[in-house]
This record gives C-alpha cells, structure tokens and sequence, in this order.
C-alpha cells in the first residue's frame, strides 16, 4: 500500500492502447492510491466504464453532460495530486496543447494546475509529424512529463519507429516517483547502487561464481528512483530487466566493479553496495577451454580486492555508505565488524541459510545495524519491501 490515500485522475484517450489502462488502474488501486478514471467517448467504445469501475471500485466519468457532474471538471483536476493520460492519442495531444475543452477529459487538464504526466500512443507516422512534436513541445514547456512512445509492434504492424505506449509498468514508475519524490529527501541526490555477482574467468568459457541473482540491489535501484533520486546501478551478469529510468552499467570481474564504482563515486551522495563480488579468483586463467578428458583440473586462487574497503577510504565527506553482510549461520557479530572495519554508516545482514532470505528468491529477512548502534530486526518481506526500510534509514542520515 505503498501509494495508500494519494489521489490520482487518469485520463484514457481513444486508442488500441486503451488495454493497457486497464492494468495501470488495478496496480495504482492495489498499491492503495484513490483512482478516478475520466474517458473519453471514443475510449469509451475501446474500454467500456464498468470496467475501470470494477477495477478502481469508484464511479467513472464520460461527458460533460452527467447529472449532477456539472463541476467535475474543476473538482478532479483540482482534488488530485497527480493527473495522468495513458493512453494520450495525437488528438488528445492537439487539444490539449491548444487549450480545447470539448470533452470532460479535456476540460479536466486546462482546469488542472498540478503536475500532468503523458503517455502517448499512435502510428509512428504520426507520432513524427511535426505538429504532434510541436504539441508535446508545448505541454513540455508547460510542465507537463512525457514517458515515451516506445519502438514496437502497432495495431497496423511491426514498426521499427517510436509510436507505441510504453509497458504500464514503465507508467507506473513514473507515477509513483512523482508522487513520492516530493517529500524525499532523496530527491535530486545521485545514489549508486552495486548489484549481482562477478565472475571471475578461469578460461574463456568457465567461470568462478557465486549465486547472488541481483535482484536486492535492483530492488533497491528501483526504490530510490521511486523516491527522486538519480540512480546509477552497477551490475554484474544477471537475467533481471533494467529498472525504469535507470542507467545501468554493466560489469564482468571484481576488478570491473572495483573501477565503476571508483569511477562513480565522487558525484555519488548514496552509496548502497548490495553486490556480491567473488572473494577469490584463480591465480592464472587458462587462455584456452581445457578438455575435461585431461582430467582432474586443480585452481590455485588468490583473493580478489576488498571492493568496499578499498573504495569507502577515500569517500566523499557527506557520502551515506550501507554495505551488506551476507552470512551462513548467523553472524552479527562478523557483521558488526564489517560495519566499523569499513568505516560505514550502516550494514544490512542476512543469513543465507535462512528459508526465504538467501539467494535467488523474491523475499529477504535482515538486520540493519547503524554505526550508531541502533539494530533493527525486519521480519520476512520482499526484497522491494526491504529496499524501502533501508532507504528509511539512509534519509534520516542525510
């Protein structure tokens, strides 16, 4: 319930895209926003109301000329924090850059004087005419957010061209960062989180590994977008697909993750390292795959880097550092140790062998120990969930 109580006017303008509202306006209403859904009549013959009624459990609007509805307009643009249109048609666009009232949906937006997000869908053609692009310029310079079309199949065909809506789940990430970045003290800090396992090569096909799938630091990455940051993710090999809005810089070895993070660092305020770098390395890598019929096959190791130790020494003065301890069997003693040794504000521990806390599952059950002393024991959550409470913390730091 993460959005519980903020109000959000969502707009469907007439398109094939219509569909994807439908999902936009059943998670916003999960996560326990108070949706209020206006189409327009030709969205209407695409999605019909009782639908997003079903979905929102609130009485959706049409026309202007609703009994009892005479002020809608002023009310739903004025009650809600965020107005969205997904989809929003070239004329939906057109109207709305010329300040056209001639449907309730319309009229909504030139009542509106809040913040305003877009999600356009049309042919490609269209979407590159010029007077679509100077429409979307306009309501840019008004304040108005716009999250893509994006390059994909249309109602008409394949197109390699931009036109479609993007995913609903791109939509509401832009939502939730809008409502929640406002009292974020987050918002406009750069946070570079580390995620996933390295891989240390011991010829050019096998590696040394470990069975960290990512998907914490992702987690995190995603929750501190939500709340206005500017994120940068540093990411070892993993299935998981790139957080929304998120630049994500792809790393191999140990020794890559070292330099990132060096390299990232000095513009960082947030630095959250949730990846699990491999510990050990073998001395001297094969240059070529070795036959398993030689035999058995012995590897020398050397430790590899203290990703964390070597780069919190020469941390900017006001940078908030949160390491991870994960253990096997307890451990809090080991990771107290971790927190002080490497100089950090905070250490996030995990027991690994603890059923639904360890690797490659959607749930984590930690511990996060402050440099001041103050423990906080979290109970068995999801990982989107654990991301939330450590940024808690990290806010009341900074």
């Amino acid at each position: 319930m993460i959005l519980a109580g903020r109000r959000v006017l969502l707009g469907v303008s007439g398109g094939i895209a219509s569909y994807k509202s439908c999902t936009i306006a059943r998670r916003l209403t999960e996560a326990g926003a108070v949706v209020d859904v206006v189409l327009t009549p030709s969205a209407a013959e695409f999605v019909r109301p009782v639908t997003f009624e079903a979905l929102t459990g609130r009485p959706v609007l049409v026309s202007l000329w609703e009994p009892g509805q005479s002020l809608a307009h002023v009310h739903l643009a004025r009650d809600a924090e965020l107005a969205v249109v997904a989809p929003a048609t070239a004329n939906l666009i057109a109207r709305a850059a010329l300040g056209l009232a001639d449907d309730l949906l319309s009229a909504c937006l030139l009542a509106r004087t809040g913040p305003v997000l877009l999600a356009p869908a049309m042919n490609d053609r269209m979407f590159a005419h010029p007077a679509t692009q100077e429409n979307l310029a306009t309501l840019e310079k008004r304040g108005w957010e716009i999250v893509g079309p994006a390059v994909g199949a249309l109602a008409e065909g394949p197109s390699d061209l931009p036109g479609r809506m993007v995913e609903p789940e791109e939509v509401l990430a832009h939502i939730e960062r809008l409502l929640r970045s406002s009292g974020s003290r987050l918002r406009g800090k750069r946070v570079l989180v580390t995620a996933g396992a390295t891989r240390e090569p011991i010829d050019p096909v096998r590696v040394l590994s470990n069975r960290s799938s990512g998907r914490m630091g992702y987690a995190v990455a995603a929750a501190a977008f939500a709340r206005g940051a500017d994120v940068v993710l540093v990411s070892g090999p993993t299935a998981l697909e790139a957080p929304v809005g998120i630049a994500v810089t792809p790393v191999e070895t140990t020794e890559d993750l070292r330099r990132a993070v060096a390299r990232e660092l000095k513009r960082a305020d947030v630095l959250v390292m949730a990846a699990a770098p491999s510990d050990f390395r073998p001395r001297a890598p094969a240059g070529a795959k070795r036959p398993r019929g030689e035999g058995a096959l012995k590897l020398e190791l050397e430790p590899t880097d203290d990703v964390l130790a070597s780069t919190v020494k020469g941390r900017p003065k006001n940078l908030v550092a949160v390491g991870f301890a994960l253990e096997v069997g307890g451990g809090l003693d080991r990771a107290r140790e971790k927190l002080m040794g490497k100089q950090l504000d905070f250490i996030v521990h995990n027991d690994a062998a603890e059923p639904g806390a360890g690797f490659e599952v959607d749930t984590n059950r930690v511990t996060i120990i402050a440099r001041g002393g103050e423990v906080t024991n979290l109970p068995l959550l999801s990982k989107r969930d654990v991301a939330e409470r450590i940024l808690d913390a990290v806010e009341r730091v900074l």
